[in-house]
Parts: structure tokens; sequence; C-alpha cells
């Protein structure tokens, strides 16, 4: 991968101090979040600090785009996967509702910096088109969903790789687990505005996955059941732009 230049990296550390900065002076005691519902103080928090991994993502998709034309296709269809599985909506708990995400996919093939960018823009025209989540509540569900997920997701995939598991039982993990990362950060950003009078924020995030459980540990099984099917696909119609940006070399 090209490395970043001089004012590439500048950009990135000014949003790292800026994230810092904003997410320190405030003290945050007190699937997609719906508009309105999280105080002002933690919409802002989770914004800023999201912002360091989208600049980052940014950066990632350009370098990629620079050098490997055939990834727009790609990632065309990285986004495209993304919209269309966390616009499937189960209502869960007021406030908040449960769907898959699918990142899982990108964050494989890509990793989670690119994952970032593709997750915002979706959550964007969400809250635009179909009033699923909400523009206050963007940084909440932009860390969630595109950054918090996606890194966990590629986590679980690299360890699989490293055991060397097999492969289709590995995006199957890391897909369906990182899905279900991406509720329990959901949980705790709940429980972090609204703890509970009895236990504080870590009985109320307890009581929140407790909502969200019954529907998402299914919903993340067909998650990662789907992820296995549409990459293998990839590898058969999407060889060449696959070793373009060396997945396939990197899975096997």
């Amino acid at each position: 991968m090209k490395k970043w230049t001089r004012a590439e990296k500048r950009i990135f550390c000014i949003s790292v101090m800026f994230a810092l900065f904003f997410a320190s002076s405030e003290t945050a005691y007190a699937m997609h979040i719906m508009e309105g519902y999280l105080p002002v103080l933690h919409c802002v928090a989770w914004g800023v600090i999201s912002i360091p991994f989208l600049v980052a993502g940014v950066i990632s998709i350009r370098h990629t785009v620079q050098q490997k034309r055939r990834a727009l296709i790609l990632l065309a269809m990285s986004g495209a996967y993304i919209f269309v599985l966390s616009s499937l909506k189960i209502p869960s708990v007021t406030g908040s509702c449960s769907h898959m995400t699918g990142t899982g996919l990108a964050a494989i093939v890509f990793g989670p910096l690119v994952t970032s960018v593709l997750g915002i823009i979706v959550l964007i025209f969400q809250a635009i088109l179909l009033a699923h989540g909400g523009l206050t509540t963007l940084g909440a569900n932009t860390f969630s969903m595109a950054i918090a997920g996606p890194i966990f997701s590629i986590l679980l995939y690299k360890l699989g790789l490293k055991l060397k598991l097999n492969k289709r039982i590995t995006i199957f993990v890391a897909a369906a687990l990182g899905d279900l990362f991406t509720y329990c950060v959901t949980s705790l950003q709940l429980a972090l505005a609204y703890p509970s009078a009895n236990g504080g924020v870590s009985a109320s995030a307890i009581k929140f996955l407790a909502v969200f459980a019954p529907t998402q540990v299914p919903l993340a099984v067909i998650e990662g059941i789907l992820t296995v099917i549409i990459i293998m696909g990839m590898e058969s119609f999407a060889a060449p732009e696959l070793k373009e940006i060396g997945f396939i070399k990197e899975a096997k």
C-alpha cells in the first residue's frame, strides 16, 4: 500500500487530537439509535470519536482507488450490501431496532477503515431517505455499526487465518460475531445515556442486551451465512478484482 503523504498524516493527526479534545471534555456517564434519543453531549462525543477512523478511511479508499481501479466495483457492491441488509429492521426496543449490519463483508475484504466510510454513507442515506436512525445520532450509530463491529470482525478473521481454520467457518464467525458486537456497543451507548436507577450503567446495558438478544442472535447467524455465500460468489465471478486487492492471496 502507498505510504501516506505528509499532508495526509497531518490531517489524520489533527482529527485524532480533535476527537480526544472533545471526547475528554465531558465524562460519558451521563442498532440505529433513532433521532433525538441520545443527549446532545453523547451525540457530539460519539461523533468526534468517529472522526479519526473516517479520515483514515477516506485516505485508504483514495489510495486503493488510485492503485487498484477494479476495486471500485467491489467497493460499490460492499456499500450496497450494507445498505440492503441494514435497512431490513425489526423493532426491538424503544429507541432502537434489530437488523443485520452487512459490515462484516466489507471489513473482511477491505478492512475496517474503508468500512467506516461505507457505513456512514449508508447511515446518512437511511437517516434522510428512510427515517432509519438519525442525523443527531449519526456519530453513535457510525461508531457501533461502521467502526466497532468491523474492527471486531477483522480481528476474528485475522485470528482464524493465523490459526489456519477453515476459511468459510472463519468468515461466518467473523461476520456473525461482528454483528453481535455492534449490538453490544449499541447497548453500552444506550446504557451510558440512560443508566438504571438500580445498578447504573452495567445493569442498564444488561437489560438492553437482553432485549436485543432474541432477535439479534438469529439475525447474526443469517448474516454470517449470507456473508460466506457472497464471498464464495465473489471468488467465482470477481477473482481478478479480489486478487488485485490481495484478498484471495491473503485468504489462502
